[in-house]
């Protein structure tokens, strides 16, 4: 599923994408070898420090850096940006080319999304009708089409594609890191995309998102403003102990702090199984099974709290497993351990990778 808000050009030998996070900057180099995907290096980092909105030049620094370290031979970058800074909605809309939609979400978005967006860039994504030839009518008796949007103000993209363009690179594509996760499913596990009604929860640092995903159609997104960050501090103030030590307890040994963990994870997981409650009334569809990434997906103890909550089969995935390897030594060693925080990046280097 791709909404590029800027063109995307797929058909590339190399793809380099990066995922800005609020606390890690996750990059990946992928190679089109034979008909598949090859991930080549990755890199996992602290993001840049900052107050409210980050400056375009400690931006462009953050990249140079990055570009260091993952050394591609494309100045050509996907990046995703996080659900902060942009908006994904679904909405019914005639049917028209997209460059038509946008002209009409632009200057008509409230009637449309329910929210004043105003200054805003979008792009969409006209999902394709199934066991039917044709659109509902609307009220006015025009077809309609279920059309997935994805927005972010004009100036945001303008700071992006800026810096990007001051660190030597071209901006290919930014898309969203809330459909990171749909992609890279579909590119790793194509049988379970294609045939399973799964939900897809990414665990953030400030947020959570949820994709519910039927046969191949995405169904439900959201966000949740709650994240890895919300249990740390937590922790931190509950044991009397730093911020540090508490994020390794987190992942290191929750059990033994499980009777502070679980108060602090229950919301999170009643705002997941709410979403999915609703999925399931509306659709009358069941989720099989929720499938998990992010940091906190690294733990077992985090996953098995989430699922007495959930009350569905709950796993962590890994993007990596259904591309082929090509990794320098040590990262060889620490790929599995990383995978679930390369769930966006790769994703959006699956959406640049188009014919």
């Amino acid at each position: 599923m791709n909404i590029p808000f800027l063109n995307g050009r797929g058909g590339r030998d190399q793809i380099f994408a990066v995922d800005f996070g609020s606390r890690t900057t996750k990059a990946v180099l992928v190679d089109r070898k034979d008909g598949g995907m090859t991930l080549s290096r990755y890199l996992v980092q602290d993001a840049p420090i900052y107050d409210k909105a980050l400056p375009q030049g400690l931006l462009t620094e953050h990249l140079r850096n990055v570009v260091d370290q993952i050394q591609p031979s494309t100045k050509n970058v996907t990046v995703a940006i996080g659900a902060a800074d942009s908006v994904l909605r679904s909405a019914e809309l005639p049917l028209m080319q997209v460059s038509d939609m946008r002209q009409m979400l632009k200057f008509n978005a409230k009637n449309y999304l329910q929210q004043d967006l105003r200054d805003y860039v979008f792009d969409c994504y006209i999902v394709p009708p199934r066991g039917r030839t044709q659109a509902e009518p609307g009220k006015a008796g025009v077809p309609k089409y279920k059309v997935w949007v994805g927005g972010a103000r004009s100036d945001f993209l303008l700071s992006i594609s800026g810096a990007i363009k001051a660190a030597g690179l071209n901006a290919n594509q930014v898309t969203l890191t809330l459909l990171g996760p749909v992609n890279a499913l579909e590119m790793a596990q194509p049988d379970v995309f294609n045939k399973e009604t799964i939900a897809l929860v990414d665990l953030g640092f400030k947020t959570t998102s949820i994709s519910i995903l039927s046969e191949g159609e995405l169904c439900l997104s959201r966000s949740v403003e709650i994240g890895g960050d919300r249990f740390t501090a937590g922790l931190s103030e509950a044991l009397g102990i730093s911020y540090a030590e508490a994020e390794g307890i987190k992942v290191g040994m929750p059990s033994e702090v499980e009777a502070h963990l679980q108060p602090l994870i229950s919301p999170l997981g009643r705002e997941l199984r709410a979403s999915i409650d609703f999925f399931e009334h509306q659709s009358e569809k069941t989720v099989s099974q929720v499938l998990l990434s992010g940091g906190a997906a690294r733990s077992d103890f985090i996953i098995q709290l989430l699922q007495s909550e959930l009350v569905v089969t709950s796993k962590a995935w890994y993007p990596t497993s259904g591309i082929k390897l090509n990794l320098p030594a040590q990262q060889v060693t620490e790929v599995e351990q990383a995978a679930t925080q390369l769930t966006v990046a790769l994703g959006a280097a699956a959406s640049t990778a188009g014919p």
